[in-house]
């Protein structure tokens, strides 16, 4: 593991300014070139997109290899799920759809070696293949995996801040967009801004660190005054998307 993975919790947990992208395609080929962008983190999107366990495990490969830190938006947050994403070596996990501390609680032992948490081999790509000691998988283990839960249903802006505390959830990442389709909101509205900059404080309080998505990146700014330091923006589709567009529109206007 490189430097960038290995101190990525840290990081994170420092509330230093992240920044990263949602990978929507399964493709590896992808993750590598992104891996060349200077994000701080990719996030494989397993909850949306089309990801089986080898695809994400392929993502995984080809992003380590680049020391490129990886999250993997699990699809419904079960143990098994978690396992399968960090013993292929994701520097951590995006829980989704979180909505009480109790929820967040079991997420982060599922998340953690010992008992009733995460079993234990020395033999996956976390591990280096058989090739580190458990003492030093154990303290990776510990040290190196973070966990993001996804503050996003009505239920968990009410216990957003004992969400935040629990021990072993690293930060909270507000998805707004889901707030606003339960909230039967535009996303600017004011009672959904009210919302995440409430949730943008219950997590400083709790001094837990705080990243959301904002479809206007003009908004970062003000997010970041609010204590959010995790941005996860766009999608590869969408800057795939973007890039062609802007070529289009450029040959378009150049061509007469």
């Amino acid at each position: 593991m490189g430097e960038r993975t290995a101190s990525f919790r840290a990081r994170l947990r420092s509330r230093a300014p992240l920044i990263g992208t949602f990978v929507k395609t399964p493709s590896p080929i992808v993750c590598e070139v992104l891996a060349h962008a200077g994000l701080d983190v990719v996030c494989l999107d397993a909850e949306h997109a089309p990801f089986g366990r080898h695809e994400i495990d392929a993502c995984i490969a080809a992003l380590r290899a680049a020391d490129q830190p990886s999250l993997v938006r699990i699809a419904t947050g079960t143990a098994a799920e978690i396992q399968s994403a960090l013993d292929g070596g994701a520097t951590g996990i995006l829980a989704p759809h979180v909505t009480g501390a109790a929820q967040a609680a079991g997420l982060a032992r599922a998340a953690r070696f010992g008992a009733g948490g995460r079993g234990y081999s020395g033999s996956t790509r976390a591990a280096d293949f058989g090739t580190r000691s458990l003492a030093e998988n154990l303290e990776a283990g510990r040290t190196q995996v973070a966990l993001i839960v996804q503050i996003e249903d009505a239920a968990a802006f009410d216990a957003v801040a004992a969400i935040a505390a629990v021990e072993g959830v690293d930060a909270i990442y507000v998805g707004r967009m889901d707030l606003a389709v339960g909230m039967g909101k535009d996303p600017f509205a004011a009672e959904v801004q009210d919302a995440v900059a409430g949730a943008c404080d219950a997590g400083r309080r709790a001094g837990c660190a705080v990243g959301l998505f904002t479809p206007n990146h003009a908004e970062i700014s003000r997010w970041r005054a609010a204590g959010a330091s995790l941005f996860l923006l766009d999608s590869d589709q969408g800057l795939l998307l973007a890039g062609a567009r802007r070529l289009a529109a450029a040959f378009r206007e150049s061509s007469g």
